[in-house]
């Protein structure tokens, strides 16, 4: 019987750490997204980020996304996409509009490890607001609204963090429900 018990117990254990660790890492559109991987490799799993990943590709920025960083990525789901203007993704993942393609897809992204409660906190040091710089060099505003983080664009577009830090080997998505665009 103590035999049994101390098996049980040194089960219990080792598998501790798979369960625990399982418990940190979340889901995107119901697919687990793992902290020891990078940006790509998590994105390329996550069934809602379809046409951002394409579009990824089509830019040219999967080798970015694979490097070190760190990154936060603003990361608009394929719904997100759809609330685009009809063809505007077929038109841009073309080669002969790669660069607005990257303009746009870098405007999503921000140089460094942003967690919300980073965003939440220098909102409240900023008196409401926090405007950061994008890795495509346009600026992003920071608010909040009704409890929950708003993003405002150049163009006065709003997207809402929908689901937060995902962190990453190379930095953090941060799930958003619009695409952003630069002036």
């Amino acid at each position: 019987m103590k035999k049994s018990i101390l098996v049980i117990a040194l089960s219990a254990l080792a598998f501790a750490p798979l369960a625990a660790s399982a418990q940190h890492d979340p889901t995107v559109g119901g697919a687990p997204m793992y902290a020891n991987k990078n940006i790509i490799e998590n994105a390329v799993n996550s069934p809602i980020h379809k046409t951002l990943v394409a579009a990824v590709k089509a830019g040219g920025l999967v080798d970015t996304l694979e490097s070190p960083g760190p990154f936060t990525v603003f990361a608009p789901t394929d719904d997100a996409f759809a609330k685009l203007p009809a063809g505007t993704v077929e038109t841009l993942v073309k080669p002969e509009n790669k660069a607005t393609l990257d303009k746009i897809l870098t405007y999503h992204v921000v140089a460094g490890h942003i967690s919300t409660k980073d965003l939440k906190d220098w909102i409240k040091k900023g008196n409401g607001t926090y405007t950061a710089k994008s890795v495509e060099g346009g600026s992003l505003t920071f608010t909040m609204d009704m409890g929950k983080i708003k993003i405002t664009d150049e163009k006065g577009g709003t997207a809402w963090i929908t689901t937060a830090d995902v962190f990453q080997s190379n930095g953090v998505i941060q799930v958003v429900n619009s695409v952003l665009m630069p002036s």
